[in-house]
């Protein structure tokens, strides 16, 4: 894997992304789904707007970046939460975690196969379907296919299936630009975009949306709501959009066999919740999943290069483009003077 800073960003978007789950079940018991994620997305979308005017750095996306940045948005937000808090109204918690956690890696896997940002590896496919059988030992408890035999639930497994499909695609999509013009950047327009297209959507499918803003929150949801803002946009979606960048799709993607780990851990030592023979066998599977993926197969030919051209290409702009903003103030200070 690439140098000890990014399994350390690796770790720390784990935790920050297991804990996310406990956030977002509170603060959705009292907001509506939709409404909840939408504003927590407008918030960091503004917050790393205004960190990348202040330490300017706001480079310009047009023509096909423009698009590739507008499309990549709306799959990694809008088109991702919506269907998937829309689905799972009519599927079991735990049958929608195995099946979104279960497709997220495969599908970055693929999509990056598919765009050229990744290379066919059968150690990482393998660890896939490993990760898989963990997930469903993990969630063993919980699942429920019973309510799938009706329209509403196989719609929602689909809606389900589509917003793990939806996140990768965007994900993949997005790492050039996040190459060209820097993570930051790229995570303000993305959570901005992605989360106005959300807020739009909640209006129109969430009859308590508006409502939701006009009474105030409960002080769980408000604090759940800062947590995501502050822990799950700004500093894990963050480091998720630079290992993207930085160890490509398919090892960031791993991500989704350890942070479920993490939440029932949290469950099981806070709220004192049982953890079975079973799940405990899947934790072990999925950590194994995760350091196959991470470990068991290191691109030594076109993948890595690529991977560190476009490392070396991010940091040749962000320095070209602080040296031009030096610059900058610096000519305004001579004229001062």
């Amino acid at each position: 894997m690439s140098p000890r800073k990014n399994v350390i960003k690796f770790l720390i978007l784990c935790l920050v992304w297991g804990l996310t789950w406990i956030a977002v079940k509170t603060g959705i018991e009292t907001v509506p789904p939709m409404m909840f994620a939408a504003t927590r997305f407008l918030c960091a979308g503004l917050l790393l707007s205004g960190w990348s005017l202040r330490s300017c750095r706001i480079p310009f996306a047009a023509g096909e970046d423009l698009v590739r940045l507008v499309i990549a948005s709306l799959l990694m937000i809008t088109l991702c939460y919506g269907p998937l808090v829309w689905g799972m109204q009519f599927v079991a918690s735990g049958t929608a975690a195995v099946i979104e956690m279960s497709l997220t890696p495969l599908a970055l896997l693929g999509f990056g196969i598919l765009l050229g940002e990744e290379r066919w590896s059968g150690a990482r496919a393998f660890a896939m379907i490993i990760g898989m059988i963990g997930l469903s030992c993990l969630f063993s408890p919980t699942l429920e296919f019973t309510s799938l035999s009706g329209t509403a639930g196989i719609v929602g497994l689909l809606a389900i299936s589509w917003s793990a499909v939806s996140s990768a695609w965007g994900s993949v999509l997005a790492r050039p630009l996040i190459t060209r013009y820097g993570s930051t950047f790229v995570s303000g327009c993305t959570t901005l975009i992605g989360g106005g297209g959300l807020f739009f959507s909640s209006l129109v499918f969430e009859p308590e949306a508006t409502a939701s803003l006009q009474a105030p929150w409960n002080w769980q949801a408000v604090a759940s709501w800062l947590f995501l803002v502050l822990f799950g946009s700004l500093i894990g979606y963050s480091i998720y959009l630079q290992l993207i960048r930085d160890i490509g799709p398919a090892r960031a993607g791993s991500f989704a066999f350890v942070s479920p780990i993490v939440a029932v851990a949290v469950g099981v030592m806070i709220a004192g919740e049982a953890l079975s023979a079973a799940g405990m066998f899947g934790m072990i599977l999925m950590l194994l999943a995760a350091a196959i993926c991470l470990y068991g197969y290191q691109d030594s030919s076109r993948s890595s290069r690529h991977d560190d051209a476009e490392a070396d290409e991010g940091c040749a702009l962000e320095v070209a483009v602080e040296l031009r903003c030096n610059g900058r103030q610096g000519e305004a200070a001579r004229r001062i003077r």
